[in-house]
């Protein structure tokens, strides 16, 4: 019965990289169906473009980038984007984006998060003070607005991005921590 552990062994690990892609597909497929929304339909809008050429780089097959466009351009798509702020260990500023169907749903679970982690979540404005956008709209830290960090504070600052992450609605995590 050598052979019956290796099996199990594969299984078990094809299983875990196939959560894992299922849940950057996911993701991805959120942010097709944000932008062919604000594109008003259009799959050839430069925004939409842009993510399917992301959702590409993440090997995300042809068929579910045809139908996130498809499922974004039928009426009742809720989707939107939400941006929470927050601090973390030494004062270090947070901002998480997010893409979701219910605010009332994924604001209290953003809070949670920052609250069982020992930190706070701030109002609209409380850290996006500190972060301008770059070319490729992403958060980048202020000149001047970046914190260094223990390594204590590290490790808890990357525990608590790593729980963002977990959480389905959340699509980025931005930090002014060096």
């Amino acid at each position: 019965m050598s052979g019956h552990n290796k099996w199990s062994k594969i299984k078990h690990k094809k299983a875990a990289t196939d959560a894992a892609k299922s849940k950057v597909f996911s993701k991805y497929v959120k942010m097709i169906q944000v932008a062919v929304r604000d594109a008003n339909g259009d799959p050839n809008s430069a925004s939409v473009l842009s993510v399917v050429e992301k959702a590409k780089k993440e090997n995300m097959p042809k068929e579910n980038i045809e139908r996130a466009i498809k499922k974004a351009s039928e009426k009742g798509n809720s989707l939107e984007y939400v941006m929470y702020e927050g601090f973390g260990p030494a004062g270090v500023g947070i901002i998480v984006e997010a893409l979701t169907d219910n605010k009332n749903r994924t604001s209290p679970e953003i809070k949670t998060i920052f609250s069982k982690a020992g930190f706070s979540m701030g109002a609209q404005g409380s850290v996006s003070w500190g972060f301008s956008k770059n070319s490729e709209g992403d958060w980048q830290p202020n000149e001047g607005t970046e914190i260094s960090l223990s390594e204590e504070d590290e490790q808890k600052l990357e525990k608590l991005i790593e729980t963002f992450e977990e959480n389905d609605d959340v699509t980025e995590v931005s930090v002014n921590a060096k």
